[in-house]
């Protein structure tokens, strides 16, 4: 992929964009926090990630309430920002809701769909009266055995799986034939099975489905809502009664990895649904999201360091502090998600001259440890600084201890009206020493 290229191409120009994020690699240097001891650095716009959710919030009706995939970036600070900006919060593991909790959020304001749940942690959701996504038949027996007879403050419903097939990414994709997620809505046996469920148990009051994220279709996405939707119709009909009142439809909005441009935009999703779906704007049922990627991508970067840089075959080569350890979904499967970068002097100032063909690697010990492949960029040399950009979600702050690497400090900042650069550390750099003790 050429930055040159591809970023004119979907609507924004490399050196425009490189020019204006200058102002936070000059600060990065000048304040030190991009040292020898300090090589790679992440950053949160917060003021960018503000307005990311105002634009969620006025796409949507008010009867549509967002909660954040915690998955997507769970840094404390993070959560609390998002909190303060009216998100709830989606959690899929212990851990996650814990942190949550440290956040601020209580029960109400936390859904909890992890796939593999123990009993003592279905025990723990139930009793802080958040809402629980049951993921199969079996866990359902679970929940039956430690619910507390049949009232419950929160909501309890079926994660369905509408198998209307993948995406482009399969990895991302989570309503296939054979998906792990949720109960198969097209096995035999299966959609008889769910609605009686839900006739037989009262406090079954609400029902979850996630088509995917990153590589799905709005069509797809939509197929998957509609069939979900109708589900949950049927069991209100036989029932005589509004049994089901919310349907969370999960998140998926798409990332554009290729430019600065954010598109699709919210406002686009939601116009596409009321298209497809119209019964999720009718206030027939309360409705829930959880993006994720959406919501803090765009809105995080890193600097790294350039330590090194030669020849090899004929191929120039920059050895950087940012690999797999910070972006692993990058070095692992760079086609699916490739991430555009920007180059600077050891002063912060953009470079955009001598543009080669070149690799920009990483500090792993392993081969395939590379950010990108023959991009052509401007000639990077030992002291250059390189940033990565839409890194807000699941890079930074969700670290790869390989090589017993130490996670990376991570800041969150504004810029105020002369332009001068607020930053606030949301994270210290890890210590060797912590990093000990996490290996153990």
């Amino acid at each position: 992929m050429n930055d040159y290229e591809f970023e004119c191409e979907y609507g924004s120009d490399p050196v425009r964009v490189c020019i204006e994020n200058a102002i936070i690699a000059k600060a990065a240097v000048a304040k030190g926090l991009l040292t020898e001891e300090s090589p790679v650095v992440g950053f949160v716009d917060t003021d960018a990630v503000s307005k990311t959710i105002a634009d969620l919030h006025k796409a949507f009706p008010a009867h549509f309430t967002h909660f954040f995939a915690v998955k997507a970036n769970g840094m404390l600070e993070v959560l609390k920002l998002l909190k303060r900006e009216g998100m709830k919060c989606e959690t899929a593991s212990p851990g996650e809701l814990q942190q949550a909790l440290n956040a601020g959020f209580t029960g109400a304001d936390i859904v909890f769909d992890e796939p593999a749940k123990t009993p003592s942690v279905i025990k723990k959701v139930l009793s802080l009266g958040a809402t629980l996504h049951v993921d199969n038949f079996e866990e359902l027996e679970r929940v039956k055995v430690l619910l507390e007879g049949d009232q419950y403050s929160g909501e309890i419903g079926y994660r369905i799986n509408p198998q209307v097939g993948s995406g482009v990414i399969k990895a991302m994709s989570t309503a296939g034939q054979h998906s792990k997620f949720g109960v198969p809505l097209d096995d035999p046996g299966n959609r008889e099975q769910i609605i009686n469920d839900y006739l037989s148990h009262p406090w079954l009051n609400t029902m979850h489905t996630h088509v995917g994220s990153q590589g799905c279709s709005f069509e797809l996405i939509a197929e998957g809502i509609g069939k979900v939707v109708a589900l949950a119709k049927e069991v209100n009909q036989r029932a005589g009664e509004q049994r089901i009142q919310s349907i969370d439809i999960g998140g998926g909005l798409r990332v554009n990895f290729y430019s600065d441009k954010v598109t699709p935009t919210f406002k686009q999703y939601a116009d596409f649904l009321k298209k497809k779906v119209p019964e999720l704007f009718t206030g027939e049922f309360r409705v829930k999201t959880e993006f994720g990627r959406a919501i803090m991508a765009k809105n995080g970067s890193i600097l790294a360091r350039v330590e090194y840089a030669k020849n090899s075959g004929g191929r120039h080569i920059a050895t950087t502090h940012a690999g797999a350890q910070i972006a692993a979904r990058t070095i692992f499967m760079p086609e699916a998600w490739p991430l555009r970068l920007s180059t600077f002097d050891a002063n912060g100032e953009c470079k955009t001259e001598n543009v080669i063909e070149q690799d920009i690697a990483g500090p792993c010990c392993f081969a395939g440890d590379v950010v990108a492949h023959r991009r052509k960029l401007p000639k990077l040399e030992s002291g250059d600084v390189i940033m990565l950009h839409d890194t807000g979600a699941y890079y930074f702050s969700n670290p790869f201890f390989y090589n017993s690497l130490p996670a990376p400090a991570v800041y969150g900042y504004r810029i105020g009206e002369g332009g001068e650069v607020e930053l606030r550390e949301f994270r210290p750099q890890q210590t060797v020493e912590q990093m000990m003790s996490v290996i153990g």
